[in-house]
């Protein structure tokens, strides 16, 4: 009966024989394939730290001269923000060496929780 139906043209014919799919070899390249800090070395990136954050109004901000103190929406052992290219990349504290101030990284920040606080 089958037969029947496919010599009707109502059943395609059966494949005569699966082929195995061919896919094209992948050599490896003739350049040095290691990860190198050579080829990061003048890209150039923007970094910047954050102690915290305060709206003022422009009348008040003229107001501002050397020894003002401003107040920021952090406390005094809260983490700094790290930044670099306007993303979020870790926390840390700030230390002082030497007479020079200085940041510990105590965080990297994971790509997914960039946006916590």
């Amino acid at each position: 009966m089958m037969k029947d139906l496919q010599a009707a043209g109502k059943l395609p014919a059966p494949p005569s024989e699966a082929k195995r799919p061919e896919f094209e070899s992948f050599a490896p390249s003739q350049g040095k394939t290691e990860a190198s800090i050579d080829l990061l070395r003048d890209v150039s990136l923007h970094a910047k730290v954050e102690l915290g954050r305060t709206r003022m109004l422009v009348q008040d901000i003229l107001k501002l001269s050397p020894g003002s103190v401003v107040e920021l929406d952090r406390l005094t052992g809260d983490p700094l923000d790290v930044y670099v290219n306007d993303r979020l990349v870790a926390r840390g504290e700030v230390l002082v060496i030497n007479e020079n101030f200085a940041i510990r990284i105590t965080e990297v920040v994971a790509p997914g929780r960039a946006g916590e606080k």
